[in-house]
């Protein structure tokens, strides 16, 4: 497999370029601040190691356009250890806000010291995040430099519009489809799409190029969320690793249940009564699907799929980077878990 081939050498380089971010956050007096994130990496502390690390599948995006685009890998990694740093940051404090006592199968970096210090641990890991992306500039031009910081400063904002959305949405009763998109397109497809313009833009790509990078990694994400939902109340047990039905137990708004609740059926009708219960989520998956909220998940993601492959086609991806970019899309694209 290409994807392999290339991330045998990519995945090492992102790593050693995250490692070296993180460990300059241990300033005088503050080792311990550098520890937290090396933790929260999966670098250190009980069951560190590749499954604590994620998949870096956001840097390897970057790294991977920047080559399918004509250009040099290499010099993509700043900006590769960018997008993963803002990611990172961003679940350090997701797992605040969602009261999360573990990620990955390990205590979260508040629940192993404490909410203020892993605040200031989310913080100091978006601090260096943006300290990385200037350093584009040691294989780029300064306008390349700039531009790029733009882009990664932009999908931030959107990143945290999104969580402002999912976090008010939780009060919420009476929400719709619509309001489902700008919360998505901001917690998910952001970060993602300026994964993939940020590879385009140090390829030195044209204008129209560049832009359809960017909706391949926008679509990308958007078909990742939607496949995401559909699995979080019809998926596997064992192969998602969590009850087929936890977001019903847990009250997400997902994109079914926004469907299932326009109808003002069955499902409407016990939503409305209060959360529901472990012993009946079997049932109301069933009566949800019934009504047509999986189907109507699924064209969702159908239609989202067939938006990213053809805007990775219009991007005319070249070279086994190319391939690879194609293969990784294939495996985000239809996943089981």
């Amino acid at each position: 497999m290409t994807l392999e081939k290339l991330s045998q050498t990519y995945i090492p380089a992102i790593e050693n370029g995250l490692q070296n971010a993180v460990a300059s956050a241990a300033g005088e007096g503050a080792h311990e601040l550098s520890s937290m994130l090396a933790y929260h990496m999966g670098w250190e502390g009980e069951g560190a190691g590749p499954a604590a690390r994620g998949k870096r599948i956001r840097p390897l995006l970057v790294l991977l356009t920047t080559a399918a685009a004509g250009g040099a890998w290499q010099a993509a990694i700043p900006a590769g250890v960018a997008v993963e740093l803002v990611h990172n940051f961003s679940l350090i404090h997701d797992d605040i806000e969602d009261n999360s006592p573990l990620r990955r199968g390990r205590l979260t970096v508040w629940k192993k010291w404490n909410v203020a210090h892993a605040i200031n641990a989310g913080d100091s890991m978006f601090t260096l995040a943006h300290l990385e992306i200037l350093r584009t500039q040691e294989m780029a031009s300064l306008d390349v430099t700039l531009q790029a910081a733009q882009v990664l400063h932009r999908a931030c904002l959107h990143l945290t519009q999104g969580q402002y959305l999912d976090l008010s949405y939780e009060n919420r009763q009476e929400l719709g489809q619509a309001d489902y998109w700008p919360m998505v397109n901001g917690k998910t497809a952001s970060l993602l799409a300026a994964c993939t313009e940020l590879g385009a833009l140090i390829a030195q790509a044209d204008p129209a190029t560049r832009q359809s990078y960017r909706q391949f990694g926008q679509s990308l994400g958007l078909a990742f969320q939607v496949q995401d939902d559909l699995l979080g109340i019809w998926g596997q047990l064992e192969l998602t690793g969590k009850s087929a039905e936890s977001d019903l137990v847990a009250g997400k708004k997902s994109l079914p249940i926004l469907y299932g609740l326009s109808q003002q059926g069955k499902f409407y009708q016990r939503w409305t009564q209060g959360p529901i219960r472990a012993d009946e989520a079997s049932e109301i998956a069933r009566v949800l699907e019934d009504e047509g909220g999986r189907d109507e998940t699924q064209r969702h993601a159908d239609r989202l799929t067939r938006q990213a492959l053809q805007a990775l086609e219009d991007a005319k991806p070249s070279g086994e980077a190319g391939a690879a970019l194609r293969e990784l899309a294939d495996l985000l694209l239809k996943r089981q878990a």
